[in-house]
């Protein structure tokens, strides 16, 4: 029977991070998981608007929240961590907090709109884990895995401060999935270290050393790709590498997608639906895997 949630895609998924979007809709898609987006969502208000203007930053967030309420379905599906952080944090601080409470409501009165109430901010992993369940997941994926073992990294905001179904400082849920499916991992001690976020962009030096911390790290644990769930952690690790090359002088090239891409292909799904041609590095890599696994599909036709 199909399931199905209001879904919240968010500035990244419509930009840098497409590939997220087209590859969870593709793969909900799959499980019969059904996607219906939020009319007139706007901008979640972002990490970065929360330290200039935090009370406007907490209305333009409790407006989608709201039109979420007005919702058919509820449960809102937030593939962004920043997002599923900042809307997490508006239901958080308008519970306990009298005075945000207060300017949200003022806010949301001015254009009309109701309170934040029933609205369960959810993450597509957490879909997957919960809703579908590892054994549908098994039973779900057809193709054999011809890659290396993947290194699952979480990035700090999906984890911390909220997490309402997995471990903050060793998550294991992405391990769990993958390997439900077939894809095998490593055991990845830097799968909640910050990437630098934003600062790859500002202050370039300390946001590339911390992406070459776990790419390296990922390399020399024997993974042949890293998969994220989060757009700003695969667009940092992803985008950079020629500069961190550069600056380091070594051979780094190793593929950077989101876990929803290869979930979606050890499901059936098409390449091009997932997104895997827009990544940036590690593309002869990402060729050969998926190569062979069409190799062996085709074989067995």
């Amino acid at each position: 029977m199909p399931q199905d949630y209001s879904y919240f895609p968010g500035c990244s998924l419509q930009s840098t991070g497409v590939a997220y979007d087209e590859s969870v809709r593709a793969l909900f898609a799959l499980l019969d998981l059904k996607l219906h987006e939020l009319p007139e969502w706007n901008c979640c208000g972002a990490t970065s608007y929360m330290s200039i203007d935090e009370g406007s930053a907490f209305v333009l967030s409790a407006r989608n929240l709201s039109l979420a309420a007005q919702a058919k379905h509820r449960d809102l599906v937030t593939p962004c961590s920043a997002c599923y952080l900042v809307l997490k944090k508006t239901q958080d601080y308008v519970e306990h907090y009298p005075a945000i409470a207060n300017k949200v409501q003022q806010g949301l009165q001015a254009e009309g709109l109701p309170p934040l109430n029933g609205v369960q901010v959810r993450h597509p992993l957490e879909i997957l884990y919960n809703d579908v369940g590892l054994d549908r997941i098994k039973h779900a994926s057809v193709r054999p895995w011809r890659g290396a073992p993947i290194a699952c990294y979480y990035g700090c905001q999906l984890v911390r401060p909220y997490c309402d179904s997995d471990q903050q400082q060793n998550p294991t849920h992405m391990e769990e999935v993958l390997k439900a499916a077939g894809i095998p991992t490593v055991d990845f001690a830097l799968k909640t270290k910050c990437c630098g976020g934003s600062l790859t962009g500002t202050i370039p030096a300390v946001g590339q050393r911390l992406n070459y911390l776990i790419l390296k790290e990922a390399i020399r644990k024997g993974a042949g790709a890293i998969v994220t769930v989060c757009p700003l952690c695969q667009y940092n690790l992803d985008a950079y590498q020629a500069d961190i090359r550069k600056s380091t002088g070594e051979a780094i090239d190793i593929p950077v997608l989101y876990f929803s891409q290869v979930l979606g292909w050890a499901m059936g799904a098409d390449a091009k639906a997932l997104g895997l041609q827009r990544s940036i590095a590690g593309k002869q890599t990402i060729k050969q895997w998926f190569a062979a696994s069409e190799r062996e599909e085709k074989a067995h036709v």
